[in-house]
């Protein structure tokens, strides 16, 4: 009976060694402290002029299409920040780890002052 005892039996845990796990309080910020101390990064910035108005006469012609009479005003033009684009694609890489056939979405990335 003890052969089976062993191999089939619940095993025993001394209660001494499950009380000694405390939850660990996790110390969450203010919003007035995280605004001091964090500042978002936009996923988007300002381009530059020279750039502005090519994107606009692309930008017109595609949506004027058959219709030339058609008037448009391109009232402001963003580009990708590119430091934004290299985090995402770090943290991104990190977190798929050995699943490369995971997605992932960045929401907001904070960069600290």
């Amino acid at each position: 009976m003890g052969l089976f005892q062993r191999l089939f039996g619940k095993k025993t845990v001394a209660s001494d060694t499950v009380n000694k796990k405390q939850p660990v309080a996790i110390k969450e910020l203010s919003p007035e402290v995280a605004a001091s101390q964090w500042k978002e990064v936009p996923f988007y910035v300002e381009s530059e002029a020279s750039e502005q108005e090519l994107v606009a006469v692309l930008a017109t012609a595609i949506a004027a299409g058959d219709a030339p009479a058609s008037q448009f005003q391109v009232k402001k033009v963003l580009k990708k920040n590119p430091e934004a684009q290299l985090v995402a694609t770090i943290a991104t890489a990190i977190a798929a780890g050995d699943a490369p056939a995971s997605q992932f979405q960045v929401k907001k990335i904070y960069q600290k002052k």
